[in-house]
Formats: structure tokens, sequence, C-alpha cells
């Protein structure tokens, strides 16, 4: 809100270089504004009473999109890499996958890992269960388990993220 738009009775009022210039009513504190040349501006509707300020509003605006901007080339998402393992793989192989689990995890992505099951492999679930512990404890020095290991029909899943 800006100007005549705030309606409020009493309001705190901050100057155009922050220096504080107390509680007064928005009529005084719109007299001041307009006195400067310049904009009073509600910068805080929620607080009591509600803080304005004195300032030149196109060039706050500019300042608030260019916070905004700034935030947003900083915003990172985080991506769920999956990597799907058999029961009967082979320690090379497995060694692959960790390496690659541990690339994903210093790029700062969650690794689901899947044990998958096919026909007869289906009736040995339990003893498989080890594979993904082994999986994750060879990256416990970079990760910990956010999701422990849970079956879901045909295969069981593990979600792992990086150590904060």
């Amino acid at each position: 809100m800006i100007n005549e738009q705030i309606r409020d009775k009493e309001i705190r009022l901050i100057g155009e270089n922050g220096e504080q210039l107390g509680i007064m009513s928005s009529r005084d504190a719109m007299k001041l504004a307009e006195e400067a040349g310049l904009d009073l501006v509600k910068i805080a509707p929620t607080a009591k009473p509600p803080v304005c300020r004195i300032v030149d509003y196109g060039k706050f605006r500019y300042e608030q999109l260019r916070k905004e901007k700034e935030a947003r080339k900083k915003q990172r998402t985080i991506e769920i890499k999956e990597l799907r393992l058999s029961p009967n793989i082979d320690t090379n192989d497995l060694n692959t996958k960790i390496n690659a689990a541990r690339k994903f995890l210093t790029k700062g992505d969650k690794v689901k890992v899947t044990l998958r099951f096919r026909g007869r492999e289906m009736a040995h679930m339990n003893t498989s269960k080890h594979i993904l512990d082994d999986f994750a404890q060879s990256l416990a020095d970079i990760a910990v388990i956010e999701k422990a290991p849970k079956v879901e029909g045909r295969s069981m899943t593990m979600f792992l993220t990086e150590k904060r």
C-alpha cells in the first residue's frame, strides 16, 4: 500500500535515510512524505502499529524486484536420482553404482536405490535386504538414510540424502 491507500489511524514511521521518526497519524506522515517529494509506503502491515517508510516508490519497487530475481537465481531444485540394483549383483557392479550415488549426493541430489526382483527372486526378498544395507553403509560418510528399505510390489526401495 502506498500514500492514500494507507487507512490506519496510527503508524510507525521510518524516514528516507532509515531513521526512526516515531509513532504518528497517517495524515501527518503523508504530509512529511509530500514535503520530501516522496511516497509513503507500508512495509510491515502486520506489525502493531503498522510500519511505513518514506521512500521513492519507483526505486523501492525496482530494488524489491532485483532482490527477488537474485533469490531465484540462488535457488536450486533437488532432483531424485534413481539407481536400480538386482539381488544377484556382483561386488564390482555394486561399487560402480555406489560411485554413481556418491556423485549424485555430492551434487546435492537425493538418491532412490531400487532393488528389483524378478521371477524366483521374489521368494528370497528378505535375504536380499543386506544389499541395500551394505549400499547405505558404504555411503555412510556422506549420506544418511531418509527412508529405510521398504518392499513395494516387486521392488525394495530406499532413499538417501546428503549429510548436513
